[in-house]
């Protein structure tokens, strides 16, 4: 057995975990990443294939879709995967971790065993199924990122698995009495048109569906489905039952679309399944239990938590008890949240295990809360601030509840990620820009140049928050300093449109929203240049590479101004910039 020691270890390579381990290793935190899959992603690799759904709720919601990592990568897949192939995506994801530094992968990885001294976590052990070797990988800081909470219940961490009754939390939308029940897995597949009739015959072992059965469950989008494919989480729990549950999953898979070429007018003759998964997407088993438990009020009420570092806003979906069996009730019943919620620090790690930080859709929170935190992309904004968090406490020596005294630090790292918090603005006191007067050559009315140092790197409940020009001329930014000053870097958050939806997906209907390559309205070109009292010190021509954040690193020269020149865009005819910070 080859024995491994890393600052922190992060278990279960999904979008959370993808997010974590990447954000403490870029603070220079020597991170392990363990994922038992051939690919990364979780939900949203090509061996599930679900899109990644958030607070925005399907472009439902404007300005609300999460940025940080997540939206690094969702956007270099826009970039190099215009025609959204998964398989694409998912050399986009391991890139990004592979050739990370102070990031090493542990791919095909199983862990086995987790060693406790107490309430610490030691190490885990692990198989990797391709290579037959065995490790025993040992940590200061651990992250539960498996969505099971395999390494949280191997530990010895608090968790529960089920629904809590009504009266628990005075939560309207639980039930009366509390049980185990959770919602089920599911099963997608791929349709593709081949420009002529094309049969199915259906495998003796398929289901056989009637119209009358599916009434309740929508099936007019033919191109892929359908997350209502749902079985497990009553009778059959998730995680005993899984390969049973799946090859139920299969049967009901095969005879809905048995029912969509076979039975009835369905548009379907020229369609054929091109893909069928045999790894059924979860969604509910253990939650573990922090600090803090977030609640339905939380999602209704949107209180401002004081240690809030990622947010919410997916309604609180909750699926019908036994998914595809119960052919009398609603799939699920969305219940809407107020616009997008706090999620405090204190889900965030382990009530019980005391260097155990928590990620993905095992955070702490209710049942009915968890119906919204669950999707993918507020796990990942959860798994970045994870992430972050554990590479300050790692500096500091610090347990993960004992970071909660730099929460506030916490917060300013995360924002400066381009990671938006709720009632959060820029307080970093290393941002010279905040000392800046700021002048534009041109501006729309409502995005006046000073708003590019407020605070807040998005468009929130109407107000603009950034600067905009017209492209043409090359509309020019400038923010002078009251003093010269060293400038080493300097950060922009450009408009990649957090209204529009920009996920990978297989469904015909959510690509038909998007459009193909970066957002039109990111900056393209643009150029920076450094000033002494009005005389250019230095230059650069800068290509966006399709991001909304850039890091421009310059040779610490001192200046006392910063000019950003916009040349062009990926289509819109205005510049935009929503924050400039100096470093």
């Amino acid at each position: 057995m080859k024995t491994y020691h890393y600052d922190f270890v992060v278990v279960g390579g999904g979008m959370s975990g993808v997010c974590a381990a990447i954000a403490a290793a870029r603070r220079g935190t020597k991170t392990a990443l363990i994922h038992d899959r051939p690919v990364l992603g979780g939900n949203a690799s090509s061996e599930i294939r679900m899109h990644i759904c958030g607070a925005d709720h399907h472009m439902s919601v404007p300005n609300a879709r999460e940025t940080g990592i997540l939206e690094e990568i969702l956007l270099e897949n826009k970039r190099r995967n215009p025609e959204m192939v998964y398989p694409i995506f998912d050399s986009v994801l391991w890139e990004k971790v592979h050739y990370q530094e102070n990031l090493t992968l542990f791919l095909n990885t199983h862990m086995t065993e987790v060693l406790c001294d107490g309430d610490r976590i030691e190490a885990v052990c692990a198989l990797q199924m391709t290579t037959e070797k065995t490790f025993c990988i040992f940590g200061t800081l651990f992250l539960d990122a498996t969505g099971d909470g395999v390494l949280g219940a191997k530990a010895g961490a608090e968790y529960r698995i089920g629904r809590e009754s009504s009266s628990r939390y005075g939560e309207s939308l639980a039930p009366d009495m509390e049980d185990s029940c959770t919602m089920g897995n599911s099963l997608m597949f791929k349709a593709r048109d081949m420009g002529h009739e094309v049969p199915f015959i259906k495998p003796f072992w398929a289901n056989t569906y009637t119209e009358e059965q599916l009434r309740l469950r929508d099936h007019s989008d033919i191109t892929s489905g359908y997350w209502w494919i749902e079985l497990g989480g009553g009778e059959r729990d998730v995680i005993s039952h899984g390969e049973e549950l799946r090859d139920e999953l299969l049967k009901a898979v095969f005879g809905v679309w048995d029912h969509i070429k076979n039975g009835g007018e369905h548009g379907a003759e020229r369609m054929e399944l091109e893909w069928v998964g045999f790894l059924p997407g979860k969604r509910e088993s253990r939650r573990l239990i922090g600090d803090y438990v977030l609640t339905e009020r939380d999602c209704l009420k949107s209180p401002r938590f004081d240690d809030a570092v990622a947010y919410g806003g997916w309604p609180m979906d909750i699926h019908t008890v036994e998914g595809f069996l119960n052919e009398s009730g609603a799939p699920t019943v969305w219940n809407q949240v107020n616009g997008i919620y706090s999620i405090p620090y204190r889900c965030l790690y382990s009530k019980n295990i005391r260097n155990l930080f928590l990620g993905g859709r095992a955070i702490s929170c209710s049942h009915v809360a968890f119906s919204s935190t669950r999707v993918m992309g507020t796990c990942a904004v959860v798994g970045q601030a994870a992430g972050t968090a554990a590479a300050m406490a790692g500096k500091r020596n610090l347990e993960p509840r004992e970071l909660l005294d730099y929460v506030g630090e916490l917060q300013q790292e995360l924002l400066k990620d381009d990671c938006y918090i709720p009632f959060v603005v820029n307080q970093d006191p290393a941002d010279y820009a905040r000392q800046a007067a700021v002048t534009a050559t041109h501006h729309i009315t409502g995005w006046e140049p000073e708003k590019v140092i407020n605070g807040v790197a998005r468009t929130v409940e109407g107000e603009s928050n950034g600067w905009r020009a017209p492209i043409e001329g090359g509309p020019s930014l400038v923010l002078t300093l009251p003093e010269r000053i060293p400038i080493r870097e300097i950060r922009l958050m450009l408009d990649s449109n957090l209204s529009r939806e920009i996920t990978q997906s297989i469904n015909q209907d959510v690509l038909s929203r998007q459009k193909s390559g970066p957002p039109s309205e990111l900056l393209k070109e643009y150029e920076v240049d450094i000033l002494l009292e009005g005389k250019i010190i230095e230059h650069m021509a800068v290509q966006s590479q399709g991001q909304r954040l850039q890091r421009i690193f310059l040779n610490g020269r001192e200046g006392n101004a910063v000019r950003i020149k916009a040349i062009s865009t990926y289509g819109s005819r205005e510049a935009v910039i929503f924050e400039v910070r100096i470093y």
